[in-house]
């Protein structure tokens, strides 16, 4: 079912309940006042019986309700005489020791004697009791009252509850009728009204709809449709709706352009992974077979060679171990021991160029892995020894920037890196020269492993570059 029925159907029925409970409210009340009115013409009609009765419903004279004689016993089963001012339709009985007689005047102002089964009906209306309504046989409903006179005689004096029941019945109907007419109006004006505000959310499907339309599955979304502005205010459900729809098209639309840029990633490193692999390979078939035509031994050459790939795959295999997510050792590192062994390193390797060290006057010690943090600091270093001239000044330091974090930095003097490979030194394969030769150092990795060592520890890398000032640092969360 769709929303727009459910919505109409609940208003519908909404309207029906509260037009029944409305009439049922006012039949009661209806009810009730109709009764009291019946109740006080009763109690006038009763008080004007009980006057005429006189006290002496037997005696002699003309006030008696049996006629002028008294004749009590001739007369029992006669009717009596309504007194005087009784509407019609209502009835009048008496009841003495000895006799009962009752009779209802009738619409031509006729009297029509009571039947013996209503006169027992009759008999059992207490006196001392409120208004009743009794089912008198013949006559149907009727609201009665008794009273007593002086002498002892109880006269019961009745109204027919037909005009109040035909009354109330005419008012059910109408309320009825108005009830069916009133849900048929709410159904009609329901169905536009909520069409006509639920024409925005339409608006929003269809722009969910146009987007299941649009190629996403291969190469770079870019920026796709959206809800229209209009239709994404946050203070109604309707603008909720677009606006995150809007979100979550944005946050679709990011994640996969990240998945090309992934992709794309990835196969530029299977190509230059290749091309890497190529060179030492084909150099170590090319001296395998120099020897073996030559009758020389190559086997240095060879394993040279050997060892420059065995290096490049393992630095491939960390990478993509720590792509992966699996974690590194987590054990207190001094960096101060650490940067100064490393400095003393390049020291040895590399006299070529002038080594300072600036450390703080206490340890510094982080949580992490000593084996790959010295590998981070060394490939600074030999980044910095490889791509300068020899001369330049290499500085390593270790400050404290604020007391949650540490930062090892490798500042030289060289000449800088180009604005152009600036922006991309972190990626991997990124290389000073273009060409592919091994004079031009390694295989472009060397920046990539510090960054995804440093993301390993929870860090950050950073570079600042200048003719005459480049600096890489590392910042490590020391808890």
């Amino acid at each position: 079912m769709s929303l727009t029925r459910r919505l109409v159907l609940t208003v519908v029925a909404l309207v029906v309940a509260v037009s029944l409970l409305v009439a049922g409210a006012a039949t009661l009340v209806m009810r009730a006042y109709l009764t009291d009115r019946l109740d006080a013409e009763l109690a006038q009609s009763t008080e004007r019986a009980r006057v005429q009765a006189g006290g002496n419903p037997v005696g002699d004279g003309p006030g008696g309700p049996f006629g002028s004689r008294p004749r009590p016993s001739a007369l029992c089963g006669e009717p009596p005489r309504p007194s005087l001012g009784q509407s019609a339709r209502s009835l009048t009985a008496v009841y003495t020791d000895d006799c009962r007689a009752g009779v209802q005047i009738t619409e031509s102002a006729g009297l029509r004697p009571l039947s013996s089964s209503a006169l027992d009906v009759l008999a059992d209306v207490d006196p001392d009791d409120e208004p009743l309504t009794v089912d008198l046989p013949g006559l149907g409903s009727v609201r009665v009252a008794a009273t007593t006179t002086a002498d002892g005689t109880v006269v019961v004096q009745g109204l027919p509850t037909g005009d109040l029941d035909e009354t109330l019945t005419r008012l059910l109907w109408w309320e009825a009728l108005l009830t069916v007419l009133g849900a048929a109006a709410a159904g009609l004006v329901g169905v536009v009204l909520v069409r006509r505000q639920l024409r925005p959310l339409r608006e929003v499907a269809a722009t969910a709809h146009e987007v299941t339309t649009l190629p996403l599955d291969s190469g770079v979304v870019g920026r796709t449709v959206r809800v229209p502005e209009k239709l994404t205010d946050p203070g109604n459900e309707v603008g909720q709706v677009g606006e995150a729809l809007n979100r979550l098209l944005t946050h679709v639309e990011q994640a996969l352009d990240a998945r090309h840029e992934s992709e794309q990633q990835v196969r530029q490193f299977l190509a230059d992974a290749s091309h890497e692999l190529r060179t030492p390979l084909s150099t170590i078939r090319g001296y395998a077979e120099l020897g073996r035509r030559t009758g020389t031994d190559q086997l240095t050459k060879v394993e040279s060679e050997a060892a420059r790939m065995s290096t490049l795959v393992d630095d491939m295999l960390l990478l993509a171990r720590l792509d992966s997510g699996r974690p590194l050792e987590r054990e207190p590192v001094d960096l101060s021991l650490l940067l100064a062994e490393s400095v003393s390193d390049a020291r040895v390797v590399d006299g070529g160029h002038t080594w300072r060290l600036e450390l703080p006057d206490e340890p510094i010690e982080v949580p992490g892995d000593a084996l790959r943090l010295h590998q981070a600091v060394t490939n600074l270093l030999g980044n910095a020894s490889r791509h300068t001239p020899p001369g330049t000044v290499v500085t390593a330091r270790l400050r404290l920037p604020d007391a949650d974090h540490a930062v090892v930095e490798v500042h030289d003097d060289g000449p800088g890196i180009g604005p152009d490979l600036l922006p991309v030194v972190f990626e991997r394969f990124t290389r000073g020269d273009s060409s592919r030769t091994r004079e031009s150092g390694g295989a472009g990795l060397g920046t990539s492993l510090v960054a995804a060592i440093a993301e390993a520890h929870g860090g950050t890398v950073a570079v600042t570059s200048e003719p005459g000032s480049t600096t890489f640092g590392i910042t490590l969360p020391r808890t």
